[in-house]
């Protein structure tokens, strides 16, 4: 018996689309497809595999407006900002196409091996063969692209096994880099959850990489690790934006409702805990509520709307009791807090203060437009509040450049970032630490993720 996937519009709560999963002959013939593209591909010349990176930017960018349709219709994303996802995947496939060669090039021995006479030796990088991708809904084409390309840059194969609301993205993703790289060397395999340890036990799935829930990422890596295959953890966050007296905070505030309002909510390293010291808090919050008041809920696709729906009904239900839960636990209500009466899957932003640790919006991930603002006694109370959390993701810090710079160091996270909110960005590595995951992608170490580090001595 297999599963039937379906997409939603979220905006009216009509189901748009329904698709069978994949059966064993199809699954079969996507891996024999994959297997064979991804030799012919990891033996072209560098100046091939990044021609074709060129032309994958190309048609990302010829197909922009279909592509962004498409996110907007099943999960509910903000035309513009579907938009601005397909650009930067763009960017990424030019990104790679540039740099992956250098990046690639076999090193010479340096440092204590050359200085102990072995000359004759060099590290070179080789492909590890197919990559197993298993991607969430929220970023339907940057969470595919972001590990893909690095991995198609370095020559291997990728086998995406993407969201089932999602489906459709993914076939029009896969469909455009069919016709950039060789058939099948990037294919979407349409199967449920139950299909993925037979997947990752196939001895043509070389590695993986998932990105999704802490919950799931265990369960991944403990199948992954009966198998032996390297894998990369991209989990949940509770990133932390921390607040203290010296910041500018109206220039604080504004980036602080961006971060956490981008894709309604709904991504992983937005500031989630705003904690704010003590001198500057009441001010702060005022800032943010009256922002928060001012957003504009309504259809995705119209260009006065600020935050459209979230992507399932079952996400925006588990919004609501985590802010029940945290009301009932002592928060306090500042703006916002229900569903808004109309189809489809909105929720008012909302803004809750008063937040202490022991509370449930602190101590989870929450998925949907919902800020918490946490009052911290002075700047060493506040590391110790952001620091206090079992994700380690990324953060934000608002003070002094320099000040900045010294206290990022103390903050547990993949990323810190000064005076700005936090992003993935195809030139940096991303992921995070402690229940947030582990290894990276994106920069260098993205693209090294998937290779093999075979060390040649010639004697």
């Amino acid at each position: 018996m297999h599963d039937v996937f379906h997409s939603v519009d979220p905006t009216t709560g009509e189901r748009v689309a329904e698709r069978s999963e994949h059966d064993e002959r199809e699954i079969a013939q996507a891996l024999r497809a994959a297997e064979l593209a991804q030799r012919a591909w990891s033996a072209q010349h560098d100046a091939q595999r990044s021609s074709a990176l060129f032309q994958v930017a190309a048609l990302l960018r010829e197909q922009r407006a279909r592509l962004a349709g498409l996110a907007t219709l099943e999960m509910g994303k903000l035309a513009r900002e579907a938009e601005a996802e397909v650009d930067k995947c763009a960017a990424a496939a030019e990104f790679y196409a540039r740099h992956a060669a250098a990046w690639l090039a076999a090193e010479p021995a340096s440092g204590p091996a050359s200085i102990e006479g072995i000359r004759g030796a060099r590290v070179q990088r080789e492909p590890l063969g197919l990559v197993l991708a298993v991607l969430p809904w929220n970023f339907p084409y940057w969470q595919a692209v972001r590990c893909a390309v690095p991995a198609l840059a370095a020559g291997n194969g990728v086998l995406i096994k993407h969201a089932p609301s999602t489906q459709g993205c993914a076939e029009a993703l896969c469909g455009l880099l069919d016709r950039a790289l060789p058939r099948g060397l990037c294919a979407n395999l349409r199967v449920s959850v139950g299909r993925l340890p037979g997947l990752v036990a196939d001895r043509r799935i070389a590695a993986a990489s998932l990105t999704g829930s802490t919950r799931a990422g265990r369960a991944f890596a403990e199948l992954a690790g009966r198998h032996l295959k390297p894998i990369v953890l991209e989990l949940g966050g509770s990133d932390p934006c921390v607040v203290l007296a010296d910041a500018d905070l109206e220039r604080a505030a504004a980036a602080a409702c961006t971060s956490r309002l981008i894709n309604a909510g709904q991504s992983c390293i937005a500031a989630k805990r705003f904690i704010v010291e003590d001198s500057v808090h009441d001010a702060f919050l005022a800032r943010v509520a009256r922002r928060f008041g001012a957003l504009r809920c309504g259809d995705p696709r119209a260009a006065e709307t600020d935050i459209g729906p979230l992507a399932r009904a079952d996400l925006r239900a588990a919004l609501e009791q985590q802010i029940a839960a945290s009301l009932r636990e002592g928060a306090r209500l500042v703006c916002g807090g229900h569903r808004l009466a109309r189809a489809g899957w909105f929720h008012e932003p909302t803004l809750l203060a008063d937040v202490t640790p022991t509370m449930t919006v602190f101590r989870e991930e929450t998925f949907g437009p919902l800020a918490v603002v946490v009052r911290a006694r002075d700047a060493e109370h506040a590391l110790e509040l952001a620091n206090a959390t079992d994700y380690g993701l990324s953060a934000s810090i608002w003070t002094e450049a320099q000040r900045g710079a010294e206290l990022a160091s103390r903050i547990q996270a993949g990323s810190v970032f000064v005076n700005e909110f936090p992003r993935s960005d195809p030139r940096l590595p991303f992921g995070g630490i402690k229940d947030s995951g582990y290894g990276r992608e994106l920069g260098r170490p993205g693209l090294h993720a998937f290779t093999n580090a075979k060390t040649v001595w010639i004697a």
